[in-house]
């Protein structure tokens, strides 16, 4: 997990600077594995959230209240009996653990000035938050842990409290050169793996990070260094620890477009090509990341019924389309049978009676063919036979030619809906694609309700030479983008043979620059379903030659001459504008 134990170790300096002598002021618990602590220090008043949550466990200073529920669970009770008021005199960290103790000092019933911890673990779905005596023993946690649940410690009231050594990790913080070599480089395994399961509190991104700076390979076999490479790595190592020994930090996350795919409390520069920001404090990183997470997730799971309608309608359709196109193949022995009906009526008066065949010249390729015949009909029977064969065939074609364009219609149509969604940041997004899905008859619409107002909008972007890029988030933004928004010499592109948002590069009427191009394109490429690919080549073209088919579905348009580009779909440069 990237929260490693270098952010930890960020976090406790941030933490101690802040809470040490503070008061705690309030405790409530709003989740079953939440704390959120009110704490007034001598720079100001903080809220502090810890979350022992087994899929997202965190901790961080915040601004935001949560609220909490009218009746208080045990276990914050118990910390408002013992705590309330108390002052946090330590904050620590155990080496480059993921854990973080808080010592506290206050006073018990009898006014005697005692000490308690409170420690928070985060591991996973191991997490928890336990409440211990000075002499280590748990008075209470968050999550009680019995024997049943793991035999390689209980976290039960009365138990003592130990940090459990399940994995043979080495820490880092005090490890020589001599150490060093000897932990890592007799592994066959990859450099980056080797680090990172080797030394307690790094992450696979923190370990990508060192193998990124000492300029090696991470995939390259640990035991396959160097001496110069060994020693090169080492160095790099050491400067990181010595770095967080002097809190030094560099909290930053790395994006792709809006998406947060990392953070770090070290600069991750072997992301240099893609858009970083660094922020002063890590709490802030870790609100804004996994805020925005969240928001993702949220948004994906309020998509789920829709995904399901939309890829359920698509198989169906993938189905009917593989069947049609066999029988559309079949049809193509129509012409035979028609030729086999002309040569039965010019060559058939010399056929003897009970022939099996009859061998003709084909007058069309000056061939000889056999043509077989039943043997209870006469020739021209047997010409019939093979001419209503013709018609039915044909007749078939003719429909399958048109069932099939529909459904490959309809196949676009779901996969530009199914895209849609995978770009879907807010709820408004998904009202107007389940409009869409109502409209055509994939969602029924409830009784007589009328359709909702719309609040959505296409993303705006500005260009590096300052011009106006907009992106639309599904098929009727692409309908109004390119047929209302877009004059006659604004530039219209949209990724190439694959389903993807029309994007808009307002001209002005002026000659736009190659740079600008580029950023559409890569608008174009992002906002489609090649964004994970390496390269997407786009087509664009003057939006006075794109055309709207008569009856097609929006968004849906066809053009002849165009020009193309092959281009990245990082748009990590490209300013968004929140209209």
């Amino acid at each position: 997990m990237a929260f490693d134990g270098i952010a930890i170790a960020n976090l406790v300096c941030e933490l101690k600077d802040k809470l040490t002598n503070g008061r705690i002021y309030k405790i409530a618990q709003p989740e079953s594995d939440e704390l959120l602590l009110t704490i007034k220090a001598n720079t100001g008043q903080y809220r502090m959230l810890i979350s022992a949550s087994a899929s997202l466990p965190l901790i961080y200073l915040t601004e935001n209240n949560k609220p909490s529920p009218l009746t208080a669970p045990n276990f914050c009770m118990l910390l408002r009996k013992h705590l309330s008021n108390g002052r946090i005199t330590c904050v620590t960290q155990p080496g480059l653990e993921r854990i973080i103790n808080f010592e506290v000092e206050h006073l018990n019933e009898l006014g005697d000035l005692c000490k308690k911890y409170l420690i928070v673990e985060i591991m996973g779905k191991h997490s928890n938050i336990i409440f211990c005596n000075d002499d280590n023993t748990i008075i209470d946690s968050i999550k009680h842990v019995s024997a049943n649940m793991s035999s390689v410690r209980e976290v039960l009231p009365g138990r003592d409290y130990f940090i459990p050594k399940t994995q043979n990790k080495s820490e880092p913080l005090s490890v020589d050169q001599e150490e060093f070599n000897q932990i890592l480089f007799h592994q066959p395994q990859p450099l980056a793996k080797a680090v990172y399961l080797s030394f307690t509190g790094i992450s696979p991104v923190a370990a990508e990070e060192i193998c990124f700076r000492a300029s090696i390979d991470s995939c390259k076999p640990a035991n396959e260094l160097t001496e110069n490479e060994q020693l090169h790595l080492y160095t790099i190592f050491s400067n990181i620890m010595q770095d967080i020994k002097n809190n030094i930090f560099y909290p930053n996350i790395v994006f792709r477009g809006k998406e947060p795919i990392e953070f770090a409390s070290i600069k991750l520069t072997h992301y240099e090509d893609i858009k970083m920001l660094s922020y002063p404090a890590i709490s802030n990183v870790l609100e804004t990341y996994y805020a925005s997470k969240n928001t993702l997730t949220r948004i994906r799971q309020k998509s789920y019924d829709l995904r399901h309608v939309v890829q359920t309608a698509l198989e169906r359709s993938v189905k009917k389309y593989d069947l049609q196109l066999k029988q559309l193949k079949d049809t193509e022995k129509r012409d035979k049978y028609k030729v086999y009906g002309e040569l039965l009526n010019t060559y058939g008066y010399s056929l003897e009676e009970g022939a099996k065949e009859l061998e003709a010249l084909n007058y069309y390729t000056n061939e000889y063919i056999k043509i077989p015949l039943d043997t209870q009909m006469t020739s021209t029977e047997n010409a019939k036979k093979y001419f209503d064969k013709y018609s039915k065939l044909k007749r078939t074609f003719e429909a399958l030619s048109t069932l099939t364009k529909e459904t490959k219609d309809e196949i676009d149509h779901l996969e530009s809906i199914s895209t849609a969604l995978d770009i879907a940041l807010s709820e408004d997004d998904l009202v107007q694609l389940k409009e869409e899905l109502m409209d055509y008859g994939y969602v029924k619409r409830k009784g007589m309700s009328k359709k909702v107002k719309i609040k959505s909008k296409p993303f705006h972007y500005i260009s590096s030479d300052g011009y106006h890029i907009y992106v639309g988030k599904n098929n009727f933004q692409n309908e109004e983008l390119t047929f209302k928004l877009a004059t006659g010499n604004d530039w219209w592109f949209h990724a190439k043979g694959i389903p993807g948002s029309h994007v808009i590069l307002k001209s002005n009427s002026e000659q736009v620059p190659d740079r600008a191009f580029e950023e559409a394109g890569r608008l174009a490429a992002y906002y489609s379903k090649g964004r994970d690919s390496d390269k997407v080549e786009i087509d664009y073209i003057e939006k006075k030659h794109v055309k709207k088919p008569s009856g097609a579905k929006p968004g849906f348009v066809v053009y002849y001459t165009n020009y193309s580009l092959i281009i990245d779909s990082d748009i990590s440069g490209i300013e968004l504008i929140s209209d």
